[in-house]
Formats: C-alpha cells, structure tokens, sequence
C-alpha cells in the first residue's frame, strides 16, 4: 500500500513566492472575483450602471465647481471631456485601493480557518474592479465619439500605461491590505489618503499648473505619467509625456515588488491578528 507523504519546507528566497501554487488556486481567484463583482452589484436596481454613474457624476460635479466656477485651465479642451479621461483610470485606482485594503478584514473568516495563498484577496479585490474600469472606458469612447475626438499615433502607448496603473494599484493595494490587518487605523485614514492623492494628481487640474522646476519630482507619482499620458492620446492636450511615464514605471515596479515583498512578510501573522 502506498503512502502519500507531504513535506513542508521553509520557502527561502527574498520575496519567496510560490507561482505555481498561486496558478493551483486559479478557481479560486475567479470565486473571489465573481462573488465581489455580484456583491456590489445584487440586489441593485441600477446594477452595473453605478460603473457608469460613479465617473459620469463625478465629471459633472468637477466640470461645475474646477471647470465653470473656479476656472481651471484644460488645455484648450472642454473641460468635461479634460476630467472624464483622467477619472477613467483614477476611478478605477481609488476604488482597487479602497476593496484591497480591507480585502483581508473582510475575509478574515477564511484567512483564520482555511489555507490558501493570501494574495489571492488583494487580487480578486483589483480584477474585480476591471470589470468597472472597462465600463468606464466605454463610456469614455462614446463620449469621445459623440464630441468627435479621435486617438493618435500614441494609442500603441496605451498598453504600457495600463500595465502601469495595474503596477500602481496592485503595489499599493498589497501593502495597504497588510497594514490593516494588524492597524485598523488604516481602514478610517483610507478615506483621506484617496482624497489627498486624487489632488496630488493631476485629476482636476493639468500638470502644466505645476512650476517647471518641481515636474520631474511631481512626475514621480506614477498617476502622473497615466493620467497625462491618456489626455495625450485621446485628446492631445501635449505630447505624449515619455519621461513622465518612465519615471512613473520606475516607481510602479518599486511599489509593487515593494508590496508584495511586505505583503509576503506579514502573511505569516496575519491568521493570528485578522
């Protein structure tokens, strides 16, 4: 008779992340990230069109109060569209931040009682929240459409911007959620951390506002380079900013391997505190 034996083994490495093991509980990712999406959206009477809503309503607060009242330059372009493009990718970044870092609380009764890779939350909370973006970017196709603006040559650029934002959010999303595990702190602070980085990126106003001599350290915000990166492809508000996005990659890729190396880290804790 054969006896099937398990060996544990400490996993050494500096981040230590086991792929193959993330690929095995593939199914459960998909659970996590369908249950999410039906979550927000059951028992809703405008179900899927709050993806919609969210940055259509927020373009015509900020077109009022930025664009009509307070006067904020747009680059030569109807404010609404200026606002709507940079909400499309901010939306979906605010919202990844908030779902992600609370991923682990919320699910703290499978973190105490099953086994299974924790990043596993982090990231059913950010592709949960693709489903919103891709709404959202067909809204913004439309409107484009409808006001009759058309990308350039620099719409091949656009896939690195994504990879970017997904980076950005993914990185930050895992190092927040580790965080709130052990300081609940963090779950009331993330309200005003999304409101202070929304304007400490160009959302409302354009980069072109901020003096000349502190860009490349404001550029270091990696929201910078995407944001200004789709006015320039879709509206071409100024050429496309390749240093900017260089300089916001650079940053993507420390924040994410930097949060997945913390988020590795406390994993071990987490089951004790959650």
């Amino acid at each position: 008779m054969l006896v099937q034996e398990t060996i544990i083994k400490k996993k050494s490495g500096w981040i230590a992340v086991d792929w193959r093991e993330l690929f095995r509980y593939k199914d459960l990712l998909w659970f996590l990230t369908v249950r999410s999406i039906k979550a927000k959206y059951a028992q809703s009477i405008l179900g899927v069109s709050w993806a919609v809503i969210q940055p259509l309503f927020s373009t015509l607060v900020y077109t009022i109060v930025f664009g009509n009242l307070a006067r904020i330059d747009s680059n030569g372009v109807p404010y609404f569209l200026f606002s709507l493009v940079a909400l499309v990718p901010w939306t979906f970044f605010s919202n990844t931040l908030n779902e992600s870092a609370n991923s682990l609380i919320t699910n703290a009764n499978l973190v105490t009682k099953v086994y299974f890779p924790r990043l596993v939350l982090p990231l059913s909370s950010v592709f949960s929240k693709g489903i919103d973006f891709l709404i959202g970017f067909m809204l913004l196709v439309v409107v484009l459409i409808i006001n009759k603006q058309s990308p350039d040559y620099n719409l091949i650029w656009l896939p690195w911007l994504l990879v970017v934002l997904l980076m950005t959010s993914l990185g930050t999303g895992m190092l927040l959620s580790a965080l709130a595990v052990q300081y609940r702190d963090v779950k009331y602070a993330l309200t005003f951390l999304v409101q202070l980085l929304m304007y400490a990126a160009p959302v409302v106003y354009p980069t072109t506002n901020v003096p000349e001599v502190y860009r490349m350290w404001y550029a270091l915000n990696p929201m910078v380079g995407v944001i200004e990166g789709f006015r320039s492809i879709f509206l071409q508000t100024m050429p496309f900013p390749y240093t900017w996005v260089i300089f916001g990659s650079t940053v993507s890729v420390i924040l994410f391997f930097s949060g997945l190396f913390f988020f590795r880290k406390m994993e071990r804790i987490f089951s004790d505190v959650a």
